[in-house]
């Protein structure tokens, strides 16, 4: 309901209760009105119906103040010649041709024909452009393809079940006297938002991998899915070279593909930016407040109660989860996960090659299940590896 529409009502209702207690000055007390204003709107009312108790503008345009229809007009051709300019530089450029007007002046002309933003002068470019047909210069075709990748960089991640994409990333918790510095490894799943949180005094790729080496993986395995991917930035605890970099190590081992940000984009990682804005207002400012630590340990133990909240009791008004908490997200599409491997393991042995050919294939089918085999068993060696690296450290 429109405000105009509330005030009208309000104004009648007066007028009604008026009537039905017979009684104006009991009305306007109840109403919290003077006897003055039901008197004026009861005229108007008489004169002009209830459109008549419209709420009317006392503010009157000064046609003095109004600039030159012929200023104006260049204005907004200008906003569409060179929409990337703002309205201090829209207006240097004006005065070149002798068009005298004011960054205000400008900002002014443009809220009045809806073009105040970038986003609004290149929707309007694209109309007329479409209207017209006109030919762009480079300065237009530049601005629209400016526009084309921001809108790539702040696009959505696909993810469509659990397990699908995990995005990690590292947030600096900050400086305690006698810990010194500390590092947060955070893991969050896409899809569901269910996250891993764990502290440490340093920033580097064996850190990186203990956090799903510890924490990450072993859930997933608890769940009965696997981790299919994981979305990181650029950092160099996320990237080098796979036969010296510990992180890129542990993926293979595990078979996890990883995907990384585009450079110098870190609104592609959105979901853990944000998810470290909710923790450093809904703990970390809480807690430093509430309590002196000495330990990471001390630090990490209150962490973990936090998250036990956070994924279990906690709504999320993420895309997927629409007012869930994760964990339930989680139970509830967990069944999408589990369809999928179904399907790609009936794929897999519809693919197989007939009885006949099984036999001359025996030697490769034997190499590939010594390679899995080793593979495996790199894979059951590696959380001992990475402790015995970390030792008391992590």
């Amino acid at each position: 309901m429109k405000t105009e529409t509330k005030v009208i009502k309000t104004k009648v209702g007066l007028l009604n209760l008026a009537e039905q207690l017979g009684n104006v000055s009991q009305a306007c007390k109840v109403l919290g009105y003077s006897r003055d204003s039901f008197y004026r709107y009861n005229q108007l009312y008489d004169e002009g119906g209830e459109m008549a108790l419209a709420e009317l503008s006392r503010k009157k345009a000064n046609p003095k103040n109004r600039i030159d229809p012929a200023i104006e007009a260049r204005v907004v051709e200008h906003a569409l010649e060179q929409p990337a300019l703002g309205q201090l530089r829209t207006a240097n450029e004006l005065k070149k041709e002798g068009v005298f007007i004011s960054p205000c002046g400008v900002r002014c002309v443009w809220l009045r024909h809806n073009l105040e933003t970038f986003k609004k002068r290149l929707k309007a470019l694209e109309a007329k452009v479409a209207e017209e047909g006109m030919i762009l210069t480079e300065s237009q075709v530049a601005a629209l393809e400016k526009a084309k990748v921001e809108k790539e960089a702040h696009g959505e991640i696909e993810t469509y079940h659990p397990g699908y994409l995990g995005a990690q990333d590292t947030y600096y918790v900050g400086t305690i006297k006698g810990v010194g510095r500390i590092y947060q490894q955070t893991f969050i799943d896409t899809c569901t938002k269910v996250a891993h949180c764990k502290l440490y005094d340093r920033k580097n790729a064996l850190v990186s991998a203990d956090l799903l080496n510890d924490r990450v993986v072993p859930f997933y395995d608890e769940q009965g899915i696997p981790l299919l991917r994981v979305l990181t930035d650029r950092g160099t605890e996320y990237c080098g070279a796979r036969e010296h970099h510990e992180y890129q190590l542990y993926l293979a081992i595990e078979d996890i593909d990883h995907t990384r940000t585009k450079a110098r984009s870190p609104q592609t990682n959105g979901i853990c930016e944000r998810f470290h804005r909710t923790i450093q207002d809904e703990f970390y400012a809480i807690a430093f407040r509430k309590k002196i630590y000495s330990s990471l340990e001390q630090l990490q133990t209150d962490l973990d109660l936090w998250l036990d909240y956070y994924n279990g009791q906690r709504t999320h008004s993420g895309k997927h989860c629409n007012g869930r908490v994760p964990m339930q997200t989680f139970q509830e599409d967990i069944e999408k996960a589990k369809e999928k491997m179904l399907s790609q393991l009936s794929d897999g042995f519809a693919n197989l090659p007939p009885a006949g050919e099984a036999e001359a294939s025996n030697g490769g089918d034997q190499l590939a299940r010594n390679s899995q085999s080793d593979r495996n068993e790199e894979g059951a060696t590696s959380a001992p590896f990475l402790q015995n690296i970390l030792g008391g450290n992590s």
